[in-house]
């Protein structure tokens, strides 16, 4: 076992042109975690989510965060880790618990975190902050130079090669920080429930940088945080650029270090803030 926290030592085989060889590999942890929380004087489990161990309190804050659970970092009394796979949340009375939540089935794999919703009517959660209301713009040049940073902020990714990373950039394409995990909503929970408990929340004069695929459940939660302009260096899904367009947000897709696709909000990139859609 490595002593770097998410990731494990394992003996392998290694066929190259032909030939077998016997070698050891780094590949990325993955375990449940189990986010409860104590509210109005009920202990209740809220999910079960496959993810990477590392900054779970981090990644339980942001997750409560995005169900709508926590409105600020005021509402929380202390989150405190029960054992390693364990994290407990005691929240304030005025923290809003959902009727629907409880309805919600508790597993998430790695890979869906809205797979548990007990509805699609419970999937669209509101916000209290709407990115439409954030007019910054951004120049296509600050867009493209996030692709050749995503490679040195990929610590895990690049000894392992095995999870997703999520990084939030200011509009000068400074690095504010960044979150990595086996499933791509873990790592947008970290990377939100980092900035609420810094009071870093809403996140509206920000670009949010998924180094994969953009999904429904991604825009969501950056809808949730106030993001205004979300950049993936892969596709979005039909309905994430749905959501991102009913809520007024910039959604590229495919960047590459010389240009990118734009879904949605087009008018935030500066270069077409003047004849966009013409």
């Amino acid at each position: 076992m490595m002593s770097i926290e998410g990731i494990k030592e394992v003996s392998i085989s290694k066929i190259k042109q032909g030939q077998l060889s016997r070698m050891q590999d780094q590949v990325v942890i993955e375990q449940p975690l189990e986010i409860r929380i104590r509210h109005r004087g009920n202990l209740s489990q809220i999910a079960i989510t496959m993810r990477t161990p590392g900054f779970d309190i981090d990644l339980a804050y942001g997750f409560l965060f995005t169900e709508g659970i926590l409105t600020d970092i005021s509402d929380v009394i202390d989150g405190l880790a029960i054992d390693d796979n364990v994290i407990e949340v005691s929240v304030r009375n005025q923290a809003n618990l959902p009727d629907g939540l409880l309805q919600r089935n508790t597993f998430m794999s790695s890979s869906c975190g809205i797979c548990g919703k007990a509805s699609l009517d419970l999937i669209k959660t509101n916000t209290q902050y709407l990115p439409w209301s954030s007019k910054f713009t951004v120049d296509e040049s600050i867009i493209t130079s996030l692709r050749s940073q995503l490679d040195g902020i990929q610590g895990l990714f690049s000894i392992t090669g095995g999870n997703h990373a999520v990084a939030l950039f200011d509009l000068e394409a400074n690095l504010l920080h960044v979150a990595e995990d086996v499933g791509r909503h873990n790592a947008m929970d970290k990377l939100i429930g980092h900035q609420l408990q810094n009071n870093k929340v809403p996140m509206d004069q920000s670009i949010c940088l998924l180094s994969g695929r953009a999904s429904f459940e991604l825009v969501q939660k950056a809808m949730m945080a106030g993001i205004g302009c979300i950049v993936a260096v892969g596709a979005p899904s039909s309905l994430a650029i749905e959501l991102a367009e009913e809520c007024g947000m910039t959604l590229i897709g495919f960047l590459k270090s010389n240009g990118f696709n734009i879904y949605c909000g087009g008018e935030r990139v500066r270069m077409l803030k003047d004849n966009y859609g013409e």
